[in-house]
């Protein structure tokens, strides 16, 4: 006998098929991967360190651009120069359309960067960079300068989000902290470079006064097009793939690095069942982004920002403003600051390159904490020092040596700190967006108000601007104190868990 079938729940064969259809469609767009563990156990190797000279060594242009820029404001304002300009607009306006330059160059590609890929930005930011930076060399009116600068700034900006969210995706866990901050920390060794260049190429026996600064910009293009040289050979970041749903691509990737780091270290990696799954999902629109810091984590947004604003203030003012004090408290030559620069830019280099392991072992909290209110009560010591007249040229920068040692390392964890505590989705966006709020803040009010300050000639006046940069470093040592995040040797996705993530990662 034949007749319809029996459905005793109500439900036609014909619907159960198409319901049991659409649970299998949704469990296979679920990726399980252990690509996240499988990086994090890597030992270090010769491959990690092709990704740091492809990556980090971006920061070193950062370093000369905004160095030079400094020690050669006053050959710029020389007659015979090739271009009209004065030294108050080359510290001020350069220096703030340089800073706004940046933030918006964060910004726009800190959102392309989570949309098309780490790499494939982090290979145009530094196009962006060198054209500009070559085409300022042949500036020959100030507005041409200013917009130059401009764009030179939105270049060294997109690289901020690209680079740093590349690293830390790439980088394992254990090391992760110590790594951030050296590779943050060579914008220093950009400075001391920008400061002994700029004393040659100031040197008018040795070049002319309308050529040595064009030359200055010129050294920026040559070590830009060796570093987009060795960047060609950097993968792209398999923890991007894996959540746009390139899985495939992912575990080949990982792969061949297994089998490079294997064969580089002579050692047999151990097994990784640690295993994570996810939905990958389109991109994130600017307002699910804003949505996921401003209410899944108010706390580390407060954070972030407070740590971005208080070290850009400093260290904008002071790398745009350092060399007037010399010359202005200090009756240094303009041809000699770069002396003194080169040996501040050595002392903030050797903060985060002595100071690094500290942030894997002793923890980002205390290392934080101290090294941001540690430099505030300096930067106080030294201010209270030069009202009542006790410092000369030396000692002042001793003592600014003493200050940037602490900030310096302060001012890198910032970078790695908003790196590593938000989803997968949304982190170089959210590096891009600190990096251009703080920076707006702190980075373009801070040159302005410091070299207003500092060009009155009054020492009380210095000295207040002094305050200012220790009282903003203080709080943001205190507001880490208060709310940071314990985040060393644990991987990215348990400090964050991917917005496509649909259970916890799991360890058979």
């Amino acid at each position: 006998m034949t007749g319809r079938p029996t459905v005793p729940d109500g439900i036609s064969p014909a619907e159960r098929t198409r319901d049991q259809r659409t649970r299998t469609d949704r469990q296979e767009d679920v990726i399980e991967t252990a690509v996240p563990a499988r990086l994090d156990r890597l030992p270090w190797s010769h491959w990690h360190w092709r990704i740091i000279i492809g990556l980090g060594t971006v920061w070193i242009l950062d370093g000369l651009e905004v160095t030079i820029v400094g020690n050669i404001a006053g050959r710029l304002a020389e007659s015979g120069s090739g271009i009209a300009i004065s030294t108050t607009q080359v510290t001020t306006m350069a220096a703030a359309l340089y800073v706004a330059g940046a933030c918006s160059g964060a910004l726009f590609f800190g959102w392309l960067t989570d949309r098309l890929g780490r790499k494939r930005l982090f290979m145009v930011t530094l196009a962006v960079y060198l054209a500009a930076t070559a085409v300022t060399a042949v500036s020959w009116t100030a507005w041409f300068f200013f917009l130059c600068r401009f764009f030179t700034g939105f270049g060294i900006g997109g690289e901020y989000a690209a680079i740093n969210s590349a690293i830390d995706e790439l980088i394992p866990a254990r090391v992760r902290g110590r790594v951030d901050l050296v590779v943050n920390g060579s914008f220093w060794i950009g400075a001391a470079l920008g400061a002994f260049a700029s004393i040659a190429l100031l040197n008018t026996a040795l070049f002319a006064t309308e050529v040595g600064w064009r030359l200055a910009f010129g050294l920026g293009l040559a070590l830009g097009l060796v570093i987009l040289l060795v960047r060609r050979h950097v993968p792209e970041s398999p923890r991007w793939l894996f959540t746009h749903g390139r899985e495939a691509e992912a575990e080949r990737l990982v792969d061949e690095v297994e089998r490079t780091v294997a064969a580089q270290t002579g050692r047999e990696l151990e097994p990784v069942r640690e295993t994570i799954r996810i939905r990958p999902r389109g991109p994130l629109g600017f307002l699910t982004i804003a949505r996921t810091v401003t209410t899944r984590y108010p706390r580390r947004t407060i954070l972030g920002l407070a740590l971005f604003v208080g070290q850009a203030f400093l260290y904008n003012s002071v790398t745009f403003g350092y060399a007037t004090i010399l010359t202005t408290f200090f009756d240094v030559p303009e041809g000699h600051t770069g002396y003194y620069f080169a040996v501040i830019a050595v002392g903030n280099f050797l903060g985060p390159l002595l100071l690094g392991h500290l942030f894997d072992s002793v923890g980002r909290k205390p290392m934080i904490t101290g090294t941001y209110i540690g430099s505030g009560l300096l930067l106080f010591g030294t201010a209270a020092l030069f009202e009542r007249g006790a410092l000369n040229a030396t000692t002042m920068t001793a003592c600014w040596t003493a200050v940037l040692f602490l900030a310096s390392a302060g001012a890198s964890a910032a970078y790695l700190t908003v790196s590593e505590i938000f989803p997968m989705e949304t982190r170089a966006l959210c590096i891009a967006f600190f990096y251009a709020v703080g920076t707006a803040i702190g980075g373009i009010t801070g040159p302005l108000l410091f070299n207003g300050l500092v060009g009155s000639g009054r020492t009380s006046d210095t000295t207040f601007a002094f305050c200012i940069g220790a009282a903003l470093m203080t709080c943001a040592g205190l507001v880490e104190a208060a709310i940071g995040v314990r985040a060393e040797r644990r991987s990215l996705e348990t400090l964050a868990a991917p917005l496509s993530q649909v259970t916890p990662a799991r360890t058979p």
